[in-house]
C-alpha cells in the first residue's frame, strides 16, 4: 500500500510569513518518512469548515504550489487533488501539466475532476456552467491530455475546446505521460470516464465503505463494458487522520487495511495538525513500515 500526503490548509502559527518555511519543512519530513505522493486541492477560497477554517483563510493555487514541492523533492509523487476543469484553459493547463511533470523530473499526475465549489467560482467571477456541461468540459481536458500526450503536436477540436496546434515542447519526462486521475464517485460519467481515459481513480473515504465499494463495483462494470483490464487501474482513496485527536496508530493502520481488502492500493490522508510534523514521524516510524507490504 502507497501512502500519500494531501496538504489542504495553509493556516500555520505565524501567519503568511510562516507559509512557506512550514511547507518546506512538511514537504521535506514527508518525502524522508516514506510519503509516496503529495497533493494540494484546487482551490482559491478554502472549504468553510475544514479543520474549523472559514472560507476566507489561506489558500495558495494549486499549480504554483506544486511548483514549489518539485524543487524540493527528489521521490515523492507530485499531483492536484483534483483540478476543476472550470478553472483554466486546457490548452494552458496542459502546458502548467507538462511544465511541472519536467520539473519534478517525471513523478506526477495528472488529477481532474469536474469542479463543485460554485460560490467560490462566484466570488472570483468564474463562469460555473451545469453539470452537464462541466462534465463534458471533463471528457474535452480528457480526450485533449491523450491526444497531446500522443505526439509531439496536435490539433484538437472537442465539444468546449479548440486548439487547432497545441504542442508538447517539452515533452513531459514521465512515461508514457504523468499519470491521469479522475475524482469523484459519479457511477455514470465520472467512473465511466477512469474506465475510458484514466490510470487511476480517487474515491473519498467520507462516502463510507458500502458507496466507496460501489464504486469500485460500478468502475469494474465500465472497464467489462470499454474491454479495459480493471486491475490496470490505480485505487485511491482520500481521507483525514487526526492522530492528536480521535485516531490512533492502531486505527489507522487498521483503517488502511480495510483499504487494501477493497483493492485500494494508495491510501491518501490529509491532517489537521500536520504543521507540528509530529504526525508525519509517526507514519514514518509506526505506520508506513507496518502497511507496505498490503
Amino acid at each position: 500500500m502507497h501512502i500519500g500526503l494531501q496538504i489542504p490548509s495553509f493556516k500555520y502559527p505565524g501567519g503568511a510569513t510562516a507559509i512557506r518555511p512550514k511547507l518546506k519543512e512538511i514537504v521535506t519530513t514527508a518525502e524522508e518518512s516514506g510519503f509516496y505522493s503529495l497533493w494540494v486541492m484546487d482551490h482559491y477560497y478554502q472549504i468553510k469548515g475544514l479543520f474549523g477554517e472559514s472560507y476566507t483563510d489561506p489558500m495558495l493555487e494549486a499549480y504554483s504550489t506544486l511548483g514549489y514541492f518539485a524543487g524540493l523533492t527528489e521521490k515523492a509523487y507530485l499531483g492536484v487533488l483534483v483540478t476543476g476543469v472550470i478553472y483554466r484553459h486546457p490548452a494552458v493547463l496542459m502546458k502548467m501539466m507538462n511544465t511541472i511533470d519536467v520539473l519534478a523530473g517525471g513523478r506526477t499526475y495528472f488529477g481532474i475532476g469536474a469542479a463543485w465549489y460554485e460560490d467560490e467560482a462566484i466570488g472570483y467571477g468564474i463562469a460555473y456552467p451545469s453539470t452537464s456541461e462541466r462534465f463534458e468540459q471533463l471528457e474535452d481536458n480528457l480526450q485533449l491530455a491523450k491526444a497531446l500526450w500522443a505526439s509531439d503536436e496536435t490539433p484538437f477540436e472537442g465539444k468546449h475546446i479548440s486548439a487547432p496546434a497545441i504542442t508538447n515542447n517539452p515533452r513531459p519526462l514521465s512515461t508514457p505521460h504523468p499519470r491521469i486521475m479522475v475524482g469523484g464517485t459519479g457511477p455514470k460519467k465520472t467512473l465511466r470516464m477512469v474506465a475510458q481515459y484514466a490510470d487511476a481513480c480517487n474515491i473519498g473515504d467520507w462516502v463510507g465503505d458500502d458507496n466507496m465499494q460501489k464504486a469500485l463495483d460500478a468502475l469494474k462494470g465500465h472497464c467489462d463494458t470499454l474491454g479495459r483490464e480493471y486491475d490496470a487501474i490505480e485505487k485511491t482513496s482520500l481521507g483525514t487522520v487526526h492522530l492528536s485527536g480521535k485516531d490512533t496508530v492502531d486505527s489507522v493502520i487498521n483503517r488502511i487495511e480495510q483499504l487494501a481488502a477493497m483493492r485500494f492500493t494508495h491510501a491518501i490522508f490529509n491532517m489537521p495538525d500536520v504543521y507540528k510534523i509530529t504526525p508525519l514521524e509517526t507514519f514514518a516510524k509506526e505506520i508506513i513500515p507496518v502497511v507496505a507490504g498490503l
